[in-house]
């Protein structure tokens, strides 16, 4: 008989993003996209921002989280990641939830992307008006 693996899941949304979070038992190894977390968040402050429930819950080096991050750009990923990861943590223990949530890591930005607009440059950028 096969051994079960006791894994938490969570997901996290961020403007266009969306990231699924798996946490295993583990020594505190993080990929995001099979990538090291080094590699694929560049700056330390998103860095900072995806550990930031686990420094929390003070689990940094309990579990090996595992990443699938879709869409958005690097800071987008990097919101939905730090949701996906409060959200297994709640999953993990339930006792963590009022700790989390006194932060804020428990609560979805609703600030979202602003689609673009036909005749119009951006989503709210319009092309220059010309009187005459």
């Amino acid at each position: 008989m096969a051994a079960t693996i006791v894994q938490h899941l969570g997901t996290g949304r961020r403007k266009r993003s969306v990231a699924r979070v798996i946490l295993r038992p583990g020594t505190g190894e993080i990929k995001v996209n099979k990538r090291a977390f080094e590699n694929y968040f560049p700056t330390e402050s998103a860095r900072a921002m995806v550990r930031q429930p686990l420094v929390a819950a003070e689990m940094m080096d309990k579990f090996d989280i595992l990443i699938l991050a879709d869409g958005g750009g690097v800071n987008g990923q990097a919101g939905a990641a730090r949701l996906g990861i409060a959200r297994a943590l709640v999953e993990f223990n339930a006792e963590l939830r009022s700790r989390l949530k006194k932060l804020g890591l428990l609560t979805r930005d609703p600030r979202s992307h602003e689609r673009k607009k036909y005749g119009q440059k951006g989503a709210r950028k319009r092309f220059q008006f010309s009187k005459r």
